[in-house]
């Protein structure tokens, strides 16, 4: 959408494999594709490949939650669940990139107690 000036021995175009699920299915197989994932999600938005890195989150059981606009997992079964909400402890990708001296971002995190309300689930893939 904004292009730069780059050097001609800089990639001028895009590699037509990231337009083939195959390549994001590989990539989902094992955690620096999941970091790949993550990263396509968030830094190229509105794009074909932001759908099949969603795509393959959900496939490893990733869901998506709207109010934080993060991923979540199941670290363990709920502890509580209703038709409206689940409670318990999630892994949640923490895509903040900061440093400041408690935290760094840009990494996979533990939420325990956490209440998952299901009206905040995005289910729904929109290519």
């Amino acid at each position: 959408r904004h292009p730069a000036v780059t050097p001609q021995s800089y990639p001028q175009v895009q590699a037509p494999i990231v337009n083939n699920p195959a390549f994001w299915d590989r990539l989902g197989s094992d955690n620096i594709g999941t970091d790949t994932l993550f990263f396509a999600f968030y830094y190229q938005q509105n794009t074909y490949q932001q759908y099949l890195a969603a795509k393959e989150l959900k496939k490893q059981s990733w869901r998506y939650h709207k109010k934080y606009n993060t991923w979540f997992q199941r670290h363990e079964e709920p502890k509580f669940a209703t038709d409206d909400f689940e409670q318990g402890t999630y892994v949640y990708f923490d895509f903040h990139i900061g440093n400041d001296e408690m935290q760094n971002g840009w990494c996979q995190r533990i939420k325990t107690d956490f209440k998952f309300e299901y009206n905040f689930l995005e289910d729904e893939l929109i290519v």
